[in-house]
């Protein structure tokens, strides 16, 4: 594909709103299935605080300088982003559905999958909250358990356990309120840790079951899979931030200073630290230097970090699959690149573990600072947003269409008619429950809930 001939209907824009940074990502699917990136904007976020959007203009300009630096490559501006949502206000929670069939003689569709989705979205939830995602986990047919994908079987009672992903209303309003600031759209809005999730972990690894850790600046996110499907999410009030504002008590200096001392003299594990060296930190104006050792610097860290697992060991056995996790821990994230991290919590919870780089899915050849797991989220949020393009190009071309791409209508049309054989055989080899969410999710930003 010719870099001067690319077009919106062939790249796809990811924007990871971070509490420390906002990274915009553009890419597309290679012939051989992998993800090539064209362009990637970096920089400061100063509007953001533990994953939520507090200060609108502050991250509007943000998210305009990321996306000019992203598109300096491409021939055309970008009008439609995938975007990720995050934040403590993440919440999930576990449900039942049971359908009753008229005929046991008829095989079970898709509509009927539809219909026990459609009823977890009536599910009364606290004021101001929204649904976010509702994952099928398994069916139930005839009490037969265990059935991961029902169409096709017979029977006339039909269960499932659903894993439901929820939301504050007003947080993904100011996303969007921020996108559409500077003349965007959004595409679609995926749970940041599931977004991870797609960039790092391998397919036997989340069927053998393992812990994914998403170390970000304000929050550090928690996803479980066992046997290949999502069981347990959740999202804990720490991340980087904390650990730094830790060293500047402790250490009595500026948040920059603790900043450089966290990253280039701070160790997870103590233990680990055999030179003890003495640090030297700059003082104030007119004030002397102060010194500290870089033993007592790691054990600061080490404090903080060990308080954060201990949260994620709990998540861990709330989700009830302690015993289950083959594959441990995975450690993912700014910070994740915390030395000696990976030691520590293999000490700590007793679980295998390692840290996770986003080159799962991409093509070959990029340096090893482009895939670093600080950039895990955004290249997630890539890939889940070229997947919801190929599962649904006419929604993404109506979303370009509402951005102020002219041809995009038309483009529609020739899509659609010229490949509609093709879509058909791509959504029925898809996972029937991806599609759906793409329905019920367009469905719900037509009617939103106007007592909020």
């Amino acid at each position: 594909m010719n870099e001067m001939n690319f077009t919106h209907k062939d790249i796809v824009v990811a924007l990871d709103i971070g509490t420390t940074k906002v990274c915009a990502i553009a890419g597309f699917r290679n012939e051989i299935g992998k993800i090539e990136i064209l362009g990637m904007g970096k920089v400061e976020s100063a509007g953001v605080c533990r994953g939520v959007v507090s200060n609108i203009n502050k991250t509007v300009e943000a998210i305009e300088e990321a996306i000019r630096m992203a598109q300096r490559k491409l021939n055309f501006d970008i009008k439609v982003v995938f975007v990720g949502i995050a934040g403590q206000h993440i919440k999930s929670l576990q449900h039942r559905g049971l359908l009753t069939r008229e005929s046991n003689l008829d095989e079970i569709k898709r509509d009927d999958i539809e219909r026990l989705i459609l009823d977890m979205h009536r599910l009364v939830l606290p004021p101001g909250d929204k649904i976010i995602h509702v994952i099928p986990q398994e069916f139930t047919v005839d009490n037969e358990q265990g059935i991961l994908d029902p169409i096709g079987m017979s029977g006339v009672r039909l269960e499932a356990n659903f894993h439901i992903i929820t939301g504050q209303i007003t947080a993904s309003q100011n996303i969007n309120r921020c996108i559409e600031r500077i003349g965007m759209k959004v595409g679609d809005m995926t749970l940041e840790p599931i977004a991870s999730a797609a960039a790092v972990l391998a397919e036997e690894e989340k069927e053998a079951g393992i812990a994914l850790v998403d170390m970000g600046g304000g929050t550090t996110d928690i996803t479980i899979f066992y046997e290949g499907v999502i069981r347990h999410t959740a999202v804990i009030p720490l991340g980087g931030n904390i650990i730094t504002s830790d060293v500047k008590e402790g250490c009595a200096v500026t948040s920059q200073q603790a900043e450089g001392l966290k990253r280039e003299y701070g160790s997870a594990l103590a233990d680990e630290v055999f030179d003890n060296r003495v640090i030297s930190i700059r003082g104030l104006k007119g004030h002397a230097p102060r010194e500290i050792s870089e033993k007592n610097l790691a054990r600061i860290i080490q404090a903080r970090v060990e308080e954060i697992f201990d949260y994620v060991v709990n998540e861990i056995k709330k989700s009830g699959l302690e015993n289950k996790l083959i594959g441990g821990i995975m450690i993912t994230g700014g910070g994740s690149l915390l030395q000696d991290i990976e030691k520590l919590v293999a000490l700590h919870t007793g679980l295998h573990t390692k840290i996770g780089f986003p080159n799962e899915k991409l093509a070959a050849g990029y340096s090893e600072d482009f895939v670093s797991p600080i950039f895990s989220t955004g290249i997630g949020l890539l890939i889940k947003g070229i997947e919801s393009m190929e599962l649904d190009p006419e929604y993404y071309y109506k979303k370009l269409a509402e951005a102020g791409i002219k041809d995009a209508i038309a483009e529609i049309d020739v899509e659609v008619t010229a490949g509609a054989e093709k879509e058909v055989a791509a959504v029925s080899n898809a996972k029937w429950y991806e599609k759906l969410y793409r329905g019920t999710l367009k469905w719900f930003e037509e009617e939103p809930d106007r007592e909020f």
